[in-house]
């Protein structure tokens, strides 16, 4: 089948593409994983989950009435890990019917598969019960990201994970250490504290958040210490064990040996550029998955654009 765009991704720089692409244009055709992930990203492991998991946490904690009623306030004294991804399902299944709508309204084509080139314009899409060959004229690809994985840290997606795991962990820890003190890492290390959890934040790096203000970052840190986190900053992690009580043991570059249920691993996301052949379409990602591109978001092929 032949189109004159195809979008591989469908996260919202994916979505506005091809609607944008479809006002103009007969044939567009948009290319996700699963229909359950169209969205991307954004919809099922990154922005809107995570604020609707800090909105749902804010609300079941009682966190924004302590000032008025007391410390130790709440609306729901015992809150499980299902109180908060009843509330993530439910504003994802909403905003997975928007997309939808929106994509059949413009009369954009969405395949559901795996994507890989075959050449500079022919995509292989496949997935376990069917299979299609696609050509187009012009591909953009908007994969987004995935979280970092270094082959030396044992992910395990029940004790160790990264940050899209930690939305689908059944329980919430007694304790957790998050290494990693970027956005990402922060967000949800003062979301499990807020919930009770003894947090400790781990990183190599002296200071948190480097693009932002020394002062924000002080306030900021200041309220996380009356929150119960502790902070082990300029610190380097060498290795993870499990301990004989099922915990796990991180250890630190300057002989340290942090223990926690649970372990998020959050430094850095890189490209979801991996098993789509790019080399076949003339493209050569860098070490992190990234595409150079011009101003115009153009790569290295004239004819694919990579947002």
């Amino acid at each position: 089948m032949h189109y004159d765009i195809i979008v591989v991704g469908s996260g919202p720089a994916g979505q506005k593409a091809a609607i944008a692409a479809a006002k103009q244009l007969d044939r567009v055709a948009i290319v996700d994983r699963r229909p359950t992930t169209l969205g991307g990203v954004c919809l099922h492991s990154g922005t809107i989950p995570s604020k609707t998991m800090r909105e749902a946490i804010l609300h079941l904690t009682g966190y924004r009435q302590r000032d008025i009623y007391r410390s130790r306030y709440r609306n729901k004294r015992h809150i499980r890990m299902k109180d908060l991804r009843r509330k993530l399902n439910e504003v994802t299944n909403h905003e997975l019917n928007v997309i939808h709508d929106q994509l059949d309204r413009n009369g954009v084509h969405v395949y559901t598969g795996n994507a890989t080139f075959r050449g500079p314009h022919s995509i292989f899409v496949h997935a376990t019960d069917h299979q299609h060959v696609l050509s187009a004229d012009k591909i953009i690809l908007a994969c987004g990201t995935v979280p970092s994985r270094p082959d030396n840290v044992p992910f395990d997606n029940l004790r160790i994970l990264d940050s899209d795991q930690i939305l689908r962990i059944d329980h919430i820890p007694q304790s957790l250490i998050v290494v990693g003190g970027g956005v990402i890492g922060i967000e949800y290390a003062i979301m499990f504290a807020a919930l009770g959890v003894r947090v400790t934040v781990v990183d190599g790096r002296p200071r948190l958040l480097e693009f932002c203000d020394q002062e924000i970052v002080d306030v900021l840190l200041f309220h996380a210490r009356e929150m119960g986190m502790t902070f082990r900053l300029g610190e380097n992690v060498t290795g993870f064990h499990k301990t004989a009580q099922n915990l796990v043991a991180v250890e630190t570059e300057s002989g340290k040996r942090l223990v926690a249920e649970s372990v998020m691993y959050s430094a850095g996301r890189v490209g979801d550029t991996a098993g789509l052949n790019l080399e076949l379409a003339g493209l050569h990602p860098d070490t992190r998955g990234r595409l150079k591109c011009d101003e115009n978001h153009r790569t290295e092929a004239p004819h694919i654009y990579a947002v």
